[in-house]
Formats: C-alpha cells, sequence, structure tokens
C-alpha cells in the first residue's frame, strides 16, 4: 500500500519520516498514559462518572486556550523552537503520575500535560502542509497515520501493562516512548531547524502578523464548518476516551481487552488515513467530512447495545475508519482554504474548536450516564453526529452556490 500512495517526495525527504517517527512515539506515550489506564486509574482514586469526565477531558482544556494562538505565532517566529516545547511535554509529565494520590493533583497534571498536544499538533500539521502543497491529502495522511500508530500500540501496551504490572509501570513507559521522541525531535531540531527562515524580529511586527493571521481564519466561516466537523467528531472520540473501558468493565471485560478495543479502532484508523487522504486530493474533502460523521454516528449509538468482544471490535473498527475518513479530509481542507502565510493560525483554529468539542464529549457523557445510562449517553453523541453531518454538508452547499461561475 505504501509504494503505491506515498510520492517520491515523501520518500526522499528525512525531515518528513522523523517527523513522523516524533508523532509515532510521542502518541504512543501519550495514549499509553491515556487510554486505558487514566479512566480506572481516576476511579481508584475516588472518582465518579462525572469526575472521571473532567478528568479525562482536563488536558484537553489546554488546547482549547493554546492551540489557536499557538499555530498563528508559528507563522510568523521559529515553528520548530515551539514545536520543541511540545515534544518537552510529550516526554516528562509521565513521569509523575505514578506519585498521584488525589483527584486535585492528577486535573492539575491532565492540564499540564496537555501542553503537548495543545502545542505540537497544529504547528506539526502546518509544517506537514506547508512542505507538500501539492499532495497535501496524501502527505497528512501520512503523517496523521504515524501518529495514530502510536494510537494503536499506545493503548494495547498500556491495557496489558495495567493487568500485569500496574499503573505505575504503564506511566512510566509511557515516559520512556516520550523520551524517545524528544530525542528523533532533537535531531531535526539541530539538523533542520526551521523549514523557511524567519525574517520577521520586530516585536510589534510579530504582534501584527499575529493579529492578522487570527483576523483572517476566525471569520472564515468554511474553516469554523470545517472545524466544527471536527469538534462533533473529537466528542464521541473523547467519550470512548473516557467510557469505552469502563463500559467494557460492566460488560465483564479486562483492560487489556478494553485496550485491544482502542488498538482495534487506532489499527483501522492508521491503515485508512493514507489511502482516504489520496482519495480527498482526487475527489474532494466535503463528501468525506459528511460520510465520516454518518459513520461515526452509527457506531458509537451502537456501542451499548454490544456485550460480546468481537462485536466492540467490529464497532471500534468502523469507528476509526469514520475518524480516519474526517481527519485525513479536514485538516487538509483547512490548508487548502488558508493563505500560505496563516496555515498555521487555519491549524490552530481548527485544534481550538476540537479541542471544545474532545473536552465537552467525556464531561457531557459523564452526566449523561450518572444521570441515565451509557446507552443514553452514546445515544446522544450519536445524534450529535448526525446533525453536524447535516450542518457541514448545508454549510458545504451554500458556500459552493456563493462562488461565482
Amino acid at each position: 500500500m505504501g509504494a503505491a500512495i506515498m510520492t517520491p517526495m515523501m520518500k526522499s525527504t528525512p525531515v518528513f519520516l522523523i517527523l513522523c517517527g516524533v508523532g509515532l512515539c510521542s502518541f504512543m506515550s501519550y495514549n499509553l498514559v491515556r487510554m486505558p489506564a487514566l479512566a480506572p486509574f481516576a476511579e481508584s482514586l475516588g472518582a465518579g462518572p462525572v469526575a472521571v469526565g473532567f478528568i479525562v477531558a482536563a488536558s484537553t482544556l489546554t488546547g482549547v486556550f493554546l492551540k489557536l494562538p499557538m499555530g498563528a505565532l508559528s507563522d510568523v517566529v521559529s515553528r520548530r523552537r515551539l514545536m520543541l516545547v511540545g515534544v518537552l511535554a510529550f516526554a516528562l509529565p509521565p513521569f509523575a503520575y505514578p506519585w498521584v494520590t488525589d483527584l486535585e493533583v492528577l486535573a492539575v497534571l491532565r492540564v499540564i500535560h496537555g501542553l503537548a498536544t495543545a502545542v505540537f499538533t497544529p504547528l506539526v500539521l502546518a509544517s506537514v502542509a506547508s512542505m507538500y502543497p501539492l499532495s497535501r491529502g496524501a502527505a497528512l495522511g501520512w503523517y496523521t497515520s504515524a501518529a495514530q500508530g502510536g494510537a494503536l500500540l499506545g493503548p494495547m501496551l498500556g491495557g496489558w501493562l495495567v493487568d500485569t504490572a500496574g499503573f505505575s509501570q504503564a506511566f512510566l513507559a509511557g515516559g520512556g516512548f516520550g523520551l524517545l521522541a524528544l530525542v528523533l525531535y532533537v535531531i531535526i531540531f539541530f539538523w533542520h531547524p526551521d523549514e523557511m527562515p524567519i525574517t520577521q524580529r520586530d516585536s510589534r511586527e510579530v504582534w501584527k502578523n499575529l493579529r492578522q493571521g487570527l483576523h483572517a481564519v476566525m471569520g472564515h466561516a468554511q474553516m469554523l464548518a470545517t472545524s466544527g466537523a471536527e469538534a462533533a467528531k473529537m466528542m464521541a472520540n473523547g467519550t470512548l476516551m473516557a467510557f469505552l473501558p469502563l463500559y467494557g468493565l460492566s460488560i465483564g471485560l479486562s483492560l487489556t481487552e478494553g485496550g485491544l478495543l482502542f488498538g482495534i479502532q487506532g489499527l483501522t484508523s492508521f491503515l485508512s488515513k493514507p489511502v482516504m487522504g489520496r482519495v480527498s486530493d482526487q475527489v474532494g474533502r466535503r463528501p468525506l467530512i459528511t460520510l465520516g460523521l454518518v459513520i461515526c454516528g452509527v457506531t458509537i449509538m451502537s456501542i451499548p447495545h454490544a456485550v460480546q468482544l468481537w462485536s466492540l471490535l467490529l464497532l471500534a473498527a468502523g469507528f476509526g475508519f469514520g475518524e480516519a475518513v474526517i481527519t485525513s479530509s479536514s485538516a487538509a481542507l483547512i490548508a487548502d482554504l488558508a493563505a500560505p502565510e496563516h496555515v498555521g493560525a487555519g491549524m490552530g483554529l481548527r485544534g481550538t474548536i476540537m479541542d471544545i468539542g474532545h473536552a465537552g464529549g467525556p464531561v457531557l457523557a459523564g452526566v449523561l450516564v450518572a444521570t441515565i445510562s451509557y446507552t443514553g449517553a452514546f445515544t446522544v453523541m450519536g445524534v450529535l453526529q448526525f446533525l453536524a453531518a447535516w450542518g457541514f454538508w448545508v454549510m458545504s452547499v451554500r458556500q459552493t452556490t456563493l462562488q461565482p461561475g
């Protein structure tokens, strides 16, 4: 599959390949801590369903406030230097989790850990999109697939480590993979500090350009609609992160089996993103985003009606495919819509709105699980996917009819 889809330019770009390695190791570290260990760890400290939702969402709140300004700032200052902050935030916080003994400290640590994705994710997406302007769907598909490889391996290893060795060993393993990501990134940092020279150094000029970038993307209706579609998907994704392991335990699955569910979700996404990114380059982004939301809605609504491991594996795989369809198209569409000098700001806008959904999903689901049931929580999330698909499609049609010619 790789030889048929990856372009010769991608094959011959060492920086791109190392960035893929950084993404794989970083998200293996991040997801090893987060899925499926985090929710049961919070429960072991006394958290109920609502508190579990807040704990899972806490790291995402950092992205809500930082992704947009960080993305815009990366358009006018050294993107590579800013990305180093994010990689450090992947590498160091996992080593603190074994020392946590109360929920307040865990919530604070999750906010700090959230610096990783808040800073690194929009910047690396902007870097990849800028490196491959003519094939950015395929390039972003390959990078996000590499990062998804971490999402595939991390939960499976994390669930097994918790079952066999305990929470502390799982968290320390996450730190080890974070350090490996840091080593890989340092190679890029010293070998190729920036993809383009930065000439603006006057602070007033930097601030002026930062404000221009923020204004350009925050007033862009199509960017907002695309980011809203991603936010809806991330509400469902955050709900699964928080409550799929607990639902699995409630029907008799082990944490190892819960990790396997996230693993198959990640595997499907990993295999699908490069293909769907290439498809989006050829057939368009908007139909695929709409289709992906519908798939995510159907699968998440079906989960609480499944009580066998094999049926949950099929549904997790289906959700992973829907997620891949959306993500490989939405990031590329944002880059298509943004002016070249505002790609970082566009990715930051997407990341901020995504994280609002990602943070809101577990919190809303926690309230619904506590007051209604798992079935009610997953059904509401599925309906939200359908509403988002309808709204995004209506906006796409409206924008198309408004375009001249």
